[in-house]
């Protein structure tokens, strides 16, 4: 009767609750609104308001005072503002994704070994040369190999099972993050180790629209993916033979979750660094305000993890005289985040 039951609920018409449903969207959007705000030029809400009215030609503006909000707002801090978001629902996808595919809460996106392995291509890059396009392209082709070569080690000694591909992501973790240290040990310890260091600790502050524009259309598509594959994920939840019983393709799924995680993961390396706690603590969020069916977890993660990292970034850029990096504050603020909800967690799962 509760194989029945469980059936009967992973077949039944999503049914969202609007109320709470609506909470992740408006938490990410007063969220931006406060990072394009505040600054050491502070702008009240209602100038940007009355700025997006100008560029619509709803209103009229000083020419002066219209090039000086532009030069703030588009040029300065909407960049930054854009690839947050990118970052915050990337991570929150992907982790939300992984927790779902492996059934395991504690379970976030480097599990199979992405970001060590962006980790050690921006390291290789940074030593090869510097530039930021070849950090970028290093460390995201480096995240695709990791996690190929530890799902080519399920796919070799397991079959794909799932705990293979645990082992798998492991010990492909393992082998990056020992080439990390290995390059960092052969880096220059005046000029290129630090900047190994920094890149490791997570920061925007060197994101311009060229990186967003050429990162947001696949990062999308992976959010929008992830979150497409949320009634399969449901199945999934119940076993193999249960999925495949509802007619859901197992294999193709599990490869298509991977994929796609995999991808805006290491692009968010790519464009950002090293950013930890994001991919496991806002799922558990998002599970306790939506429930744990991932149609509707998937989407609301991706919002919750936008509007976190956008406050971090905003405590990253305002809490000292100096900017400190956003992985160092994604941390500080993990720990305690995570010890709430942490008593939570098992409700959020059933």
């Amino acid at each position: 009767m509760a194989e029945v039951a469980s059936l009967a609920t992973a077949s039944a018409p999503l049914r969202l609750n609007w109320p709470r449903w609506l909470v992740a969207p408006v938490l990410a959007l007063l969220a931006a609104l406060m990072a394009l705000s505040i600054g050491r030029y502070p702008l009240p809400a209602g100038e940007i308001f009355r700025f997006i009215a100008a560029c619509l030609g709803w209103t009229t503006m000083e020419p002066e005072h219209y090039s000086l909000l532009y030069n703030l707002i588009v040029e300065i801090r909407l960049p930054r503002v854009l690839a947050t978001i990118l970052v915050g629902a990337s991570l929150s996808v992907s982790g939300a994704a992984y927790q779902a595919l492996f059934r395991n809460p504690l379970v976030s996106p480097g599990l199979l070994g992405v970001l060590a392995g962006a980790s050690a291509g921006a390291a290789l890059g940074i030593i090869l040369g510097g530039s930021w396009w070849l950090v970028q392209a290093s460390a995201f082709l480096t995240g695709l190999l990791a996690v190929a070569i530890g799902v080519g080690i399920a796919q070799v000694f397991g079959r794909g099972s799932v705990l293979m591909l645990i082992l798998g992501g492991i010990l492909c973790g393992a082998l990056f993050t020992s080439l990390l240290s290995m390059v960092k040990y052969l880096a220059d310890p005046y000029n290129e180790l630090p900047a190994i260091v920094y890149w490791l600790m997570g920061s925007l502050g060197q994101v311009n629209l060229t990186d967003v524009g050429w990162a947001a259309i696949p990062m999308s598509l992976g959010i929008l993916v992830l979150s497409l594959l949320g009634r399969a994920l449901d199945a999934l939840a119940m076993g193999d033979d249960e999925a495949r019983a509802l007619g859901v393709p197992v294999a193709a799924v599990r490869l298509a979750t991977i994929a796609a995680a995999t991808l805006v993961s290491a692009l968010t390396v790519a464009i950002a660094g090293m950013i930890g706690w994001v991919g496991l603590i806002v799922p558990h969020i998002a599970r306790l305000l939506v429930g744990p069916g991932n149609a509707r977890l998937l989407p609301a993660a991706a919002c919750l993890g936008a509007a976190f990292l956008l406050f971090a970034d905003s405590l990253s850029r305002n809490l000292f005289a100096t900017e400190l990096p956003i992985g160092i504050v994604t941390e500080l603020l993990g720990i305690p985040v995570f010890l709430l909800v942490l008593r939570r967690v098992r409700r959020g799962w059933s």
